[in-house]
């Protein structure tokens, strides 16, 4: 498979679309040398089911992994770290991976127990766990998702997951851009399989999955995310960690020069991410460096209260993010903002109990400011 190719495929049985994708591309032939150390990095942001839109099908991965040991190859590594606030361990085992690595015999490294080393990325000093440097070749396996800070996440921002927890909170506080384009420069990505089966298209953590039945495959990921931004109708001028990883020499967003082939065709109609949709939710908020996590259960929650109608109107702006650490202010989500006059607890709280915590805020808000009338 050539640089600038894009192989695509469509289906339902997707461990069978996976090894007809592998042959068409000759995956063997990239990596070569059998004896060559392969990882593979799945995207298990947290304890959810793929069918939900934001983890990886365990079948895509299946299938890779038959191909890889029909070829012969053995040292295979699985890796991956959840989300801060979740433990890859729950991810592991609710999305399928424990009985996948058992059944097929690989090994699987919690990246969120790795020791870490602190690493020149592009001239921008990164702290990365371990096991991303043990490896020959790295096979990413992202979700094709929306993302309700960088608008999509797919090959670039799925290494995320090989960073300890303390970096990724570091990385919002850095503006998530410019840390996840030089990320690129240091971790390898020799092959990109794409999950793009039903990811949900508007939040990063699920419940909103668009069924696609479609896999594609790529050489270069930053071509991959030019791609995905095409297919939801972005220009990568909006997802900037695109063209830093394209400036640090990562790979090429030229989609003018790729060559894009379906290896069979596409069943219904395209469907896109609700943009407005998000932009309407985030109105409500004051964000400053949060992390994914945080910012990725609110805007769920809001949505649940916008469904609702409790968002119209709503009494304050909810402040949310690192950037308030040691602030005073009205109203707050998470740890960040403990100094609140009203603010939730956990690092996260999850989504239900910021919905709840919300919901409460406004009806007794709103009784207080009737009474004041």
């Amino acid at each position: 498979m050539k640089k600038n190719e894009i192989l695509v495929t469509y289906g339902k049985d997707y461990a069978a679309m996976t090894r007809r994708l592998l042959q068409e591309a000759d995956l063997a032939s990239m990596i070569e040398d059998r004896e060559r150390r392969i990882g593979i990095k799945p995207n298990l942001v947290s304890p959810v089911l793929p069918s939900d839109g934001a983890t990886t099908h365990p079948e895509v991965v299946e299938g890779l992994l038959q191909y890889l040991q029909e070829h012969g190859f053995q040292k295979i590594t699985m890796m991956e770290g959840s989300w801060a606030g979740a433990k890859t361990e729950d991810a592991y085992n609710v999305c399928g991976y424990k009985e996948l690595t058992e059944t097929y015999g690989v090994e699987f490294r919690d990246a969120q127990k790795e020791p870490f080393v602190a690493a020149d990325c592009g001239g921008m000093e990164l702290r990365i766990c371990a096991c991303a440097f043990d490896v020959d070749f790295m096979i990413n396996v992202p979700v094709m998702k929306g993302h309700c800070q960088t608008r999509i996440t797919c090959a670039l921002k799925n290494m995320k997951g090989l960073i300890p927890n303390a970096e990724k909170r570091r990385f919002h506080s850095m503006g998530l851009h410019g840390p996840i384009g030089h990320l690129a420069a240091k971790i390898r990505q020799d092959f990109v399989l794409v999950d793009s089966i039903c990811g949900d298209l508007t939040f990063e953590d699920g419940g909103n999955p668009t069924v696609m039945n479609r896999i594609f495959a790529a050489a270069d990921p930053v071509l991959c995310d030019a791609y995905v931004c095409r297919l939801l109708q972005y220009r990568t001028e909006e997802v900037p960690y695109i063209g830093i990883a394209e400036a640090l020499g990562v790979g090429s967003a030229d989609l003018d020069r790729a060559v894009i082939r379906e290896l069979n065709h596409a069943e219904g109609r395209t469907v896109l991410p609700d943009k407005d949709r998000i932009l309407k939710l985030q109105e409500a908020v004051e964000d400053v460096d949060s992390c994914s996590a945080c910012y990725g259960y609110l805007i769920p929650a809001l949505d649940r209260l916008e469904q609702e109608g409790l968002l119209t109107d709503f009494p304050e702006k909810i402040c949310i993010g690192q950037g308030y650490k040691g602030k005073t202010g009205r109203l707050g989500i998470g740890n960040c903002t403990k100094a609140f006059a009203c603010s939730l607890k956990g690092c996260p709280p999850t989504e239900t109990e910021i919905y709840e915590f919300l919901k409460a805020y406004r009806e007794n808000r709103t009784h207080v400011l009737l009474e004041g009338q």
